[in-house]
C-alpha cells in the first residue's frame, strides 16, 4: 500500500496521512466505511471516533466490536486489538469540509479490491449509503436501485462469494438500530457462515 499516493490531487493538499486498513488480515469480517474520520486521519487507523463525537447521540464501531467480543476493551483507544475484523474505507484521505467525489472513490478503488483479495472475508459490512452502493454494485447482483441502506441494514445480501451485513453510521443509530443489527450480526457469526464459499482452513 503506497503510503504517499498522489493520485487524487485536490485530497493530497487536506489530509494529514494516508489512511490504509486496520485489523486482523487473516479476519473473516471486512467492515468498510465511506472515508477516514478526523480522528482516523490523525492518527492513521480507520473508524476512530472523533473526539466530539464522544458524548454524542448514537454509539461508535469500537463499541459495536467491543460488544461482539471482537474488539479488546482494554485495548488503546487509537490501536484496538480486533480478533477476525479488518477496517478501511472506500478512500483512504480525508477532506475535512466535503465528502469523496466519485473520481476520488474510483482512485483509491484498486487498494479496496487488494485489501478484499488479501482478506479474503466471509463477511463484508459496508457502513453507511455510499459504502452499501459502492460495494452492492461491485460485489452482489443486486440491482443498485434496490440497494436501500435504511431496508437493509440488520439484514444480508448474498454477494460473490460472501454476504453483506449492511450497517446504518453508528452514529446516526438509535439504539433500537444498534440492537437489530447486533442481534442480526451475533446471529451470523453464531451460524455455519463459511460454508458461502469454499475457503482453506487455517
Amino acid at each position: 500500500m503506497d503510503e504517499d499516493c498522489r493520485n487524487c490531487p485536490a485530497l493530497c493538499e487536506t489530509r494529514t496521512q494516508v489512511v490504509h486498513g486496520y485489523g486482523d488480515v487473516g479476519a473473516d469480517f471486512l467492515f468498510v466505511g465511506e472515508r477516514p474520520t478526523a480522528r482516523a486521519d490523525e492518527v492513521g487507523v480507520p473508524f476512530l471516533a472523533d473526539d466530539s463525537e464522544e458524548s454524542g447521540d448514537g454509539t461508535s464501531l469500537r463499541r459495536i466490536l467491543e460488544r461482539l467480543g471482537l474488539c479488546d476493551a482494554t485495548s488503546p483507544d487509537d490501536r484496538p486489538e480486533l480478533e477476525n475484523v479488518y477496517l478501511t474505507n472506500l478512500t483512504r484521505c480525508r477532506d475535512p469540509d466535503r465528502k469523496p467525489t466519485d473520481e476520488e472513490i474510483g482512485n483509491c478503488e484498486p487498494y479496496l479490491n487488494a485489501e478484499i483479495r488479501m482478506i479474503n472475508p466471509e463477511i463484508i459490512v459496508p457502513v453507511g449509503e455510499r459504502a452499501l452502493a459502492e460495494i452492492g454494485v461491485e460485489y452482489t447482483t443486486t440491482p443498485v436501485e434496490e440497494l436501500d441502506l435504511e431496508t437493509h441494514h440488520a439484514t444480508t445480501i448474498r454477494g460473490r462469494g460472501f454476504e453483506l451485513a449492511p450497517m446504518i453510521e453508528p452514529r446516526e443509530q438509535t439504539d433500537a438500530r444498534t440492537q437489530a443489527w447486533l442481534e442480526r450480526f451475533a446471529e451470523l457469526m453464531a451460524s455455519d457462515y463459511r460454508q458461502t464459499k469454499g475457503r482453506r482452513s487455517r
